[in-house]
């Protein structure tokens, strides 16, 4: 028989000890952690599908952050079309409110000190940056989107802004004599006939059509080149009889000059006194066609040709500058391109081909993409500062007498011009695109934590813990070592007189 001594069996509880420690420091370490291991080679079959979940949690990670870059983005855009709205409201109802017409020492109106105030603030608004981003110059957004007021209105040392383009456009378009660049004669003495030339350059009234019922009259053109219209008086007309004179004016807009025949001397406005002869209500004609032609130059023609001057610095890229200025105002003259060495270019944004929106696009869920970029020159918003601005730009003379005329002929165009036309595109067309790119991230991002908290939970199935239970192995395993170690301490004290007991004799 063979008896083991108390050295073994504390050898042994040791041993048994040792593992519960190692086993202890393995359950605190997952209930400090909450991971059942701290690498994926301790999961055993299921590592590869924990990096897999990992893998998706990750992409899921970067899209929240991507959708709240972008959701701070449009915010700021949204907030920046408001303000382009409530400006384009606010310069309406200024015109609709103005009181007197009443210039200023600079020659103008408080309505247009007030247009100037409101172009910087489209401008700034149009600067805006998210982040370092400028938000409205489309894929370039590391440099600003707009040019400053001042430069826009003013020009710099060396540039010409608009100001200037609109003083040289209406140099051209008014031409010699200051009759919009047509010219009216009689074909010599005794003659019958009435020509309405233009000079076949780009500027000024352009001939559209005529129409007459002018009794015995032969009415012809426009044609040739450069075209002209003529009346051809067979006979005297009857009074009443009228004929008109169709003319396209710099910015698009039509005017009619109708003449009307009258037996009265001398003629009231707009008519023409029926002569003893033919030639002689040829030469009346002249004379009421040319007094006609003056006026509406000095009327119509001024803000037209602003407004053509705005459509050339604003809506063309690059912008169009009158060539020169002779003396003569020859016919040569024509539109040619600024250059940035002689001309603002108010725009400074990028302005490729690709259309506005695609110049920013995010992925903010694994299948779902948003486009959401700016230019500051897209339709409505060039549309928006061009009129404020050439409203801002006109300037009049007191001793004008046509000033107020023209001045109230420039707001009711700017009034129109501002008013939401269907076909064309307006700035709530913008905040419609990006309220429909808020709703797309605003459901990607419930999407995408929808999904975070699925592939979150199956991780925690693999990669987790039952924290209560670890804590109550921690504790079943303390107990047991507790009393292990008891155990172990009285069997290490005992000796072979413990068990034969007290000697005597």
């Amino acid at each position: 028989m063979s008896i083991t001594g108390p050295g073994s069996i504390t050898a042994a509880n040791v041993a048994a000890q040792n593992n519960m420690f190692t086993q202890l420091d393995k359950l605190s370490t997952e209930l400090g952690t909450g991971e059942a291991s701290q690498t994926y080679s301790g999961l055993g079959s299921q590592a590869d599908l924990a990096v897999l979940l990992g893998a998706q949690l990750a992409a899921l990670n970067g899209y929240s952050a991507t959708t709240t870059s972008v959701n701070t983005t449009l915010q700021l855009a949204q907030s920046a079309l408001t303000q382009l709205g409530d400006v384009s409201q606010s310069v309406k109802q200024s015109i609709a409110q103005q009181g007197a017409f009443s210039l200023n020492a600079n020659g103008q109106t408080s309505t247009q000190q007030t247009a100037a105030a409101d172009l910087d603030q489209i401008l700034s608004a149009l600067n805006t940056q998210a982040g370092n981003n400028y938000m409205f110059s489309g894929a370039a957004v590391n440099q600003p989107s707009v040019a400053s007021a001042d430069d826009i209105l003013n020009g710099t040392g060396t540039q010409a802004g608009l100001t200037q383009i609109i003083s040289a456009r209406l140099q051209a378009d008014e031409g010699v004599g200051n009759m919009g660049r047509l010219s009216v004669a009689v074909g010599g003495v005794g003659s019958r006939t009435v020509t309405l030339s233009a000079d076949g350059s780009p500027f000024g009234f352009q001939l559209a059509s005529v129409n007459s019922n002018l009794t015995g009259a032969a009415v012809s053109g426009p044609s040739g080149s450069p075209p002209s219209i003529s009346v051809n008086l067979g006979s005297n007309p009857n009074p009443g009889d009228t004929v008109a004179f169709n003319l396209t004016l710099p910015d698009g807009s039509s005017q009619t000059i109708t003449l009307t025949a009258t037996s009265a001397s001398p003629p009231g406005a707009n008519q023409f006194t029926i002569g003893a002869t033919a030639a002689a209500t040829a030469t009346n004609l002249q004379g009421a066609l040319t007094t006609a032609l003056s006026s509406l130059a000095q009327t119509a023609l001024p803000a037209a040709s602003a407004m053509a001057a705005a459509d050339n610095f604003f809506n063309s890229d690059p912008p169009q500058v009158v060539n020169a200025l002779p003396a003569n105002y020859a016919t040569a003259m024509s539109l040619t391109n600024g250059t940035p060495a002689n001309t603002v270019f108010w725009y400074t944004g990028e302005n490729g081909a690709t259309p506005a929106r695609q110049t920013a696009t995010a992925q903010v869920a694994p299948s779902m993409t948003i486009d959401y970029g700016m230019r500051a020159n897209e339709q409505a918003i060039t549309r928006l500062v061009a009129n404020v601005a050439v409203l801002a730009a006109t300037t009049y003379s007191p001793s004008d007498p046509n000033a107020q005329t023209n001045y109230q002929t420039l707001c009711s165009n700017v009034t129109a011009n501002l008013t939401d036309q269907s076909g064309t595109q307006s700035i709530s067309d913008i905040e419609a695109d990006v309220a429909n790119a808020q709703t797309v991230v605003s459901n990607a991002t419930t999407s995408n934590t929808q999904t975070q908290n699925t592939l979150q939970n199956l991780v925690q199935g693999i990669e987790g813990v039952n924290q209560n239970q670890i804590g109550e192995e921690i504790l079943t395993l303390q107990n047991s070592l507790s009393a292990s170690m008891s155990v172990t301490a009285r069997l290490a004290q005992l000796s072979l007189a413990s068990f034969l007991g007290p000697v005597t004799g």
